[in-house]
């Protein structure tokens, strides 16, 4: 019996946004590792390229979630490249802090806009390939700040969105389990990249951190690779409509 073989991902195609940089990147690196053939979608091409060199049959893709046109263009040349899509990890995200009276609503709609009404075109897109070959894993990646507040600097925006997300990430279970795409999202607590790049910077923040967390520290980037592995592949087959918190034991207190 060989228990791994189902987190193996060989001869699937799968396609990242926010692939860039940071996590994103990082998801790509693992995907690619498991077997998959990688699309790797996001703004910055140049990253992007330097990226794929690294990878064997990688695609990069210069890709705003926010412009449904551009999202037609990705899945366009993603599908005649490789001709099926088997995961999404639905990556691209922002935050902007902000107390909640303070934070200007046209900033409030755009968090929403990218994290929460971005990430549900971009699932509709990669649904409708998955839905008619009966089988596909859909990955979003949500937060623990979509489950309960109460972070490091105050984030409505990105609070509401990522609490839209994690519920999004429920009704398209339902919606889809019986059409063989299952939907799940991965609910991260601190980890370092672009987007908490000033938190890491900070000492008190990273001690505020530490106090919070009941195993006193940030997660390390290596500490999602198996929540990714486990979401996107064949072992989590009658896994659906989850929110996996990757939190320390942030969300058990």
């Amino acid at each position: 019996m060989d228990v791994v073989a189902p987190f193996r991902l060989d001869g699937r195609v799968a396609l990242v946004t926010g692939a860039s940089s940071g996590l994103g990147a990082r998801f790509c690196r693992v995907l690619h590792a498991a077997g998959a053939k990688v699309v790797l979608a996001a703004r910055r091409m140049q990253r992007l390229e330097e990226l794929a060199r690294e990878l064997t049959d990688a695609l990069p893709v210069a890709c705003d979630v926010t412009d449904e046109a551009s999202v037609d263009a990705l899945f366009e040349v993603a599908r005649k490249r490789f001709g099926r899509l088997d995961v999404l990890v639905n990556g691209a995200g922002d935050a902007d802090p902000y107390a909640a009276e303070e934070e200007p609503l046209a900033a409030f709609a755009d968090v929403v806009r990218l994290n929460l009404i971005a990430a549900y075109s971009v699932a509709q897109h990669a649904a409708r390939p998955m839905l008619a070959q009966g089988s596909g894993s859909i990955v979003n990646i949500a937060s623990v700040l979509g489950v309960v507040g109460g972070g490091i600097h105050p984030t409505p925006g990105y609070a509401a969105s990522k609490g839209g997300l994690v519920n999004l990430t429920r009704e398209l279970a339902v919606e889809w389990a019986g059409r063989g795409v299952r939907v799940n999202a991965i609910a991260p607590a601190y980890f370092e990249s672009e987007l908490t790049a000033e938190i890491f910077a900070s000492k008190k923040a990273l001690d505020a951190i530490a106090h919070m967390m009941p195993m006193r520290r940030p997660g390390r980037a290596h500490e999602l690779d198996g929540p990714l592995l486990f979401l996107a592949s064949d072992a989590s087959s009658y896994v659906t409509g989850q929110v996996l918190a990757v939190d320390g034991g942030f969300l058990a207190k």
